[in-house]
């Protein structure tokens, strides 16, 4: 049942890691098919480098499990990404990761403000990737607490936990998380450098404005 999809989890889950947004165990990924609107997540305590297509878990938007070959649980998590996708019907893959320093301002609880233009590229309607509250992994309280956070940007951070990125292709979505996490360092040493004093960033509407330079032609 839907193999490219699995493949293309199992690919996310393994770049999230080799890039180091996650270890070991740590993290999930899923993706949303197009056709059946059912999803495909990564299962719970599996290293991501030993995945296979066939230990991805395959379920609809009620958290039934259709398919598991493998007979393995989906992600804990899996509640998470079932209202990310409810609330969010344009996009198709879940990037969540624990990257060092954007968890760490999850911990703090403190938003990362749009300190370099690049940061256009997460869809920042407030200018800012902003942290959903706590909630205990795995409940209820969990999922409820993106659902907000996530209709503002498609990266956010969650409180003591970690981040998410989103996006409708599954590599974007990884890469999403990985820009999370470059704009995080690039804020931490912008802190310190400052002596803990903000530096500027740009407003919504500013990073609203970018579009292809109109002045590159291609010839006929």
């Amino acid at each position: 049942m839907l193999e490219i999809q699995k493949k293309h989890v199992v690919e996310m889950a393994r770049t999230a890691q080799q890039w180091g947004l996650c270890k070991h165990k740590a993290g999930n990924s899923s993706v949303r098919d197009k056709d059946t609107g059912l999803i495909l997540v990564t299962p719970t305590t599996i290293d991501k480098m030993h995945l296979t297509a066939r230990d991805i878990v395959v379920m609809d938007v009620e958290a039934n499990v259709i398919e598991s070959e493998a007979s393995l649980h989906p992600t804990s998590e899996c509640l998470m990404h079932i209202e990310i996708y409810k609330a969010r019907p344009d996009i198709f893959a879940i990037s969540h990761t624990h990257s060092l320093y954007a968890t760490s301002f999850a911990v703090l609880n403190k938003p990362i403000p749009a300190v370099v233009y690049e940061c256009a590229i997460l869809n920042l309607k407030d200018g800012v990737i902003p942290v959903a509250p706590y909630g205990r992994p795995g409940t209820p309280a969990l999922s409820n607490s993106v659902i907000e956070p996530i209709k503002r940007a498609d990266a956010i951070l969650m409180e003591k936990h970690g981040a998410i990125g989103v996006d409708k292709d599954p590599y974007e979505a990884v890469l999403k998380s990985a820009y999370l996490e470059e704009m995080a360092q690039i804020y931490y040493h912008a802190l310190v450098i400052n002596g803990g004093k903000e530096p500027e960033s740009f407003m919504p509407d500013e990073l609203q404005r970018w579009e292809y330079p109109s002045q590159i032609k291609f010839a006929r």
